[in-house]
């Protein structure tokens, strides 16, 4: 098989557990980008959060594109326009703050580059240094978000959460795409929009069939893109059950699972 497309998740995936991508990694990445081969990178982080990553790839010059917010939004490197958007309403966002308070949890969503909320806590602090993105602290969720947004998330302990998540699944999963990230991020986007449907529409788009694509991810928000991959690959620190429906496992964020991907499927290594 000769793949044209490499798609990978961030956080414990491609970036380290310093939130870095490796030399290793970085090097193996141009190698593939010189050959031809499209690096995408996609991940439930905004779009902000994810630039300096994307120039550090060199995205802009070997014309790549960003998939943000978990496949909501597709944005072209070599223009920064967005070719692809998909939006939560003002009510959905507003149900889901009804729902943060119905189950006790946290929620945020994301205006104008800026991290929105009503608390502070120690997961939402978690986000703030993952996307270095503004944070601010709103007196009503409601009257301050009056417009839709791409996504929203509501955070609490990790067993908690699942809990949640069931329940939330139960009365809204025809109406919204619910995928729990980190353990204690619940992502809320629009139905119908995952990192899978990003995956097929980018590779639509390139005129790439979806048998030439690889996917690395390592959490539940990364299923839809790992099921649409022509060969799908999980890090070695993935969840179990990630691991448990790939075709490939690599070695870990912090052991190059990147390059060793490359190696295998690109040069053959």
């Amino acid at each position: 098989m000769s793949y044209k497309m490499i798609v990978t998740d961030l956080d414990d995936t491609l970036l380290n557990d310093k939130k870095e991508i490796s030399n290793v990694d970085l090097e193996a990445i141009k190698k593939a980008e010189e050959l031809g081969v499209k690096f995408i990178l996609c991940s439930g982080r905004p779009t902000f959060a994810m630039r300096g990553l994307a120039e550090e790839i060199e995205a802009k010059k070997y014309g790549s594109y960003i998939l943000s917010f978990n496949g909501s939004i597709i944005t072209e490197c070599k223009t920064g326009k967005n070719i692809f958007e998909a939006s939560l309403e003002k009510e959905d966002l507003h149900l889901m703050y009804d729902l943060s308070k119905k189950y006790n949890t946290h929620i945020l969503t994301y205006i104008n580059d800026e991290i929105i909320s009503e608390t502070e806590s120690e997961y939402i602090d978690v986000e703030v240094d993952l996307t270095k993105m503004n944070h601010k602290i709103v007196k009503s969720f409601k009257e301050y978000v009056d417009r839709g947004a791409v996504k929203c998330m509501l955070l609490a302990e990790p067993t908690y959460l699942k809990e949640v998540e069931k329940k939330i699944k139960e009365e809204y999963s025809d109406k919204y795409t619910i995928a729990i990230s980190k353990p204690f991020f619940l992502e809320i986007t629009k139905l119908g929009i995952d990192k899978g449907v990003g995956v097929r529409k980018l590779a639509e788009i390139l005129n790439i069939p979806i048998e030439e694509v690889i996917a690395v991810g390592d959490s539940f928000n990364d299923i839809p893109m790992l099921d649409a991959a022509g060969t799908s690959v999980a890090v070695e620190n993935a969840n179990e059950e990630i691991k448990n429906r790939v075709d490939y496992i690599t070695k870990s964020n912090n052991d190059g699972g990147i390059a060793h991907v490359i190696d295998k499927f690109i040069f053959n290594k």
